[in-house]
């Protein structure tokens, strides 16, 4: 199981789209941090499902109701299969083969990193555990395999660099679009007065990237 992380709040106010109606401003959410496991979030806050998109959609049925908390990654939009390019494209990109003997750059296939993601978090931790079961690998950065701490730890920071950058490049090819739903739950839920706020374990500058690419959202405070 996944140790505990630290999760803050971050709140936003929307740009609306050109295709959307003006919205009310929203002001931000005074929330205190808690810690959550990676499971854990997913049922302690509000998600919005792709298979609800076909439901009428109503945050103002309930008075008592005043703010909706999201979380990004898996909910805001799905990114599981597109953090698992990069990783394949890091390690393409430095030739890492693990085991050292094989002729093919190490590639995470999609259920073996669903599996993965859930039992380790974080990107340094995933390589790090990996190449500890596996084996350390040969690669364009180190010929042979590292064998000591340095050098080990300079192999996850250079495949964890470039990873990022590739992360990054990805969520601004406009291929990636929010889950089915979340725009229009956004909407009304400003326009019925709501406080709308992004919670994740993600690191602030990944979660401001995916928002202001997937939504055009602008951070007013956090």
């Amino acid at each position: 199981m996944a140790s505990p992380l630290s999760c803050s709040m971050l709140s936003y106010l929307s740009v609306p789209s050109p295709n959307s109606h003006a919205l009310p401003q929203l002001h931000p959410l005074n929330l205190a941090p808690f810690s959550r496991t990676s499971n854990a979030l997913r049922s302690a806050i509000y998600q919005t499902r792709a298979n609800r998109t076909d439901r009428a959609l109503s945050v103002s049925a309930s008075s008592a109701l005043q703010a909706l908390i999201f979380d990004c990654d898996g909910v805001i939009l799905e990114s599981e299969h597109l953090h698992r390019q990069a990783y394949n494209d890091a390690f393409s990109h430095f030739n890492v083969r693990c085991p050292p003997s094989s002729f093919q750059p190490l590639n995470w296939s999609s259920d073996f990193y669903d599996d993965l993601q859930n039992r380790i978090g974080g990107g340094k931790p995933k390589m790090r555990w990996f190449f500890k079961e596996h084996g350390w690998p040969c690669s364009s950065v180190f010929e042979i395999p590292p064998e000591n701490d340095i050098d080990r730890e300079k192999l996850i920071d250079t495949l964890q660099d470039w990873k990022t950058e590739r992360y990054k490049e990805i969520i601004k090819s406009g291929t990636v679009k929010p889950r089915p739903g979340v725009l229009r739950l956004m909407d009304e839920a400003k326009a019925a007065g709501k406080k709308l706020a992004v919670c994740s374990a993600a690191t602030k500058s990944s979660v401001i990237l995916s928002l202001e690419n997937l939504i055009g959202m602008v951070l007013i405070a956090f």
